[in-house]
């Protein structure tokens, strides 16, 4: 039986696949310098996913939102699809040398090992990573076993309950930067916030402190290289009904799989029209400058490109070298 997750999954892919600016070269020239143009009209329709759903913070459809739109961004920059996950296809993690093996297999013995992949066989459903302390499950990765991780961005998402689980997002926060960061000083780190709008008139204190911290945490040396800000403008009516929940305190299982994520059924993929998908709007204007999601992608892609050799990622850096006036 499908789950809220497959069918927020069903909607993902569909829209994902559907976007007019996929294919486009996201890169810009802006006088001298060269901007990161994200697809904000994609990332509006993923955000209304969870709202079409009435998928509450406890189903996990509205953080799954962000995860979708920042891997979608880093395959619109040139990388590799099968590299960045969550990728756009189950297995949503999979090691690249494990695709290759399969499909290097005889015809009658590939299908029934994605069979098995597909169900989370050997921890697929998640990208669970070894920092300098303790494993912690990242959001959006980058990664192979020649080259370990170079890319790693964790995301949050808050709706409601701004006043009582801010802070505990900003602990949250800086202790998984320095324990990453410890252990994979070449990677690029990244932070992306959702902060509902509604904040910024129902609790305004409270919202401001929050962005001045996400700016603060961008600027640590050995913490994230960049973080990035969206102010989704949820209306009244579109709030989660029931309040956040607190985060349960403890480590996280290396390898842990989560059976709802694992992979859409084809159940959940019947009846999906992205026509039934209302946009959410963003309040872009309330964005500082550092928390830009265009300077977010410039700064970790360009971090990536550095810190790996000149015949590594030939077409993100193709794209780049192209970037349109």
């Amino acid at each position: 039986m499908a789950t809220l997750r497959d069918k927020g999954w069903a909607f993902f892919d569909a829209i994902v696949a559907q976007a007019p600016m996929r294919d486009e070269n996201p890169w810009v020239r802006n006088g001298s310098h060269t901007a990161y143009r994200p697809d904000y009209d994609t990332l509006e329709l993923l955000l209304g996913v969870p709202v079409l759903l009435k998928a509450t913070s406890q189903s996990g459809v509205p953080a799954l939102a962000l995860d979708v739109w920042v891997s979608y961004e880093f395959r619109r920059a040139g990388f590799d699809p099968d590299l960045v996950w969550p990728r756009a296809s189950t297995p949503r993690v999979l090691p690249p040398e494990i695709k290759s093996f399969v499909e290097k297999l005889p015809k009658k013995d590939q299908g029934v090992l994605w069979q098995r992949i597909a169900r989370g066989v050997g921890g697929m459903g998640s990208a669970n990573l070894l920092g300098k302390n303790y494993v912690k499950q990242v959001d959006v990765v980058m990664s192979s076993w020649a080259t370990g991780p170079e890319l790693m961005v964790s995301t949050k998402r808050m709706d409601s309950s701004f006043g009582k689980n801010a802070a505990n997002r900003v602990e949250e926060s800086y202790g998984d930067a320095k324990n990453l960061r410890l252990r994979h000083p070449q990677a690029a780190l990244g932070f992306f916030y959702s902060l509902s709008a509604i904040a910024l008139e129902t609790e305004a204190d409270t919202a401001e402190w929050l962005i001045d911290l996400l700016i603060k945490l961008g600027r640590e040396d050995d913490a994230y290289d960049a973080v990035a800000l969206v102010l989704p403008d949820l209306k009244k009516s579109q709030e989660p009904v029931d309040p956040e929940p607190e985060d349960e305190a403890g480590p996280i299982e290396a390898g842990a799989i989560e059976e709802s994520v694992i992979s859409a059924t084809p159940d959940a993929a019947q009846g999906v029209d992205v026509c039934d998908v209302m946009p959410v709007e963003l309040y872009r204007e309330g964005v500082p400058e550092e928390l830009d999601p265009g300077r977010f992608f410039r700064v970790m892609i360009n971090r990536i490109l550095d810190n790996s050799p000149i015949n590594f990622h030939a077409e993100a850096r193709a794209r780049r070298r192209a970037a349109l006036t």
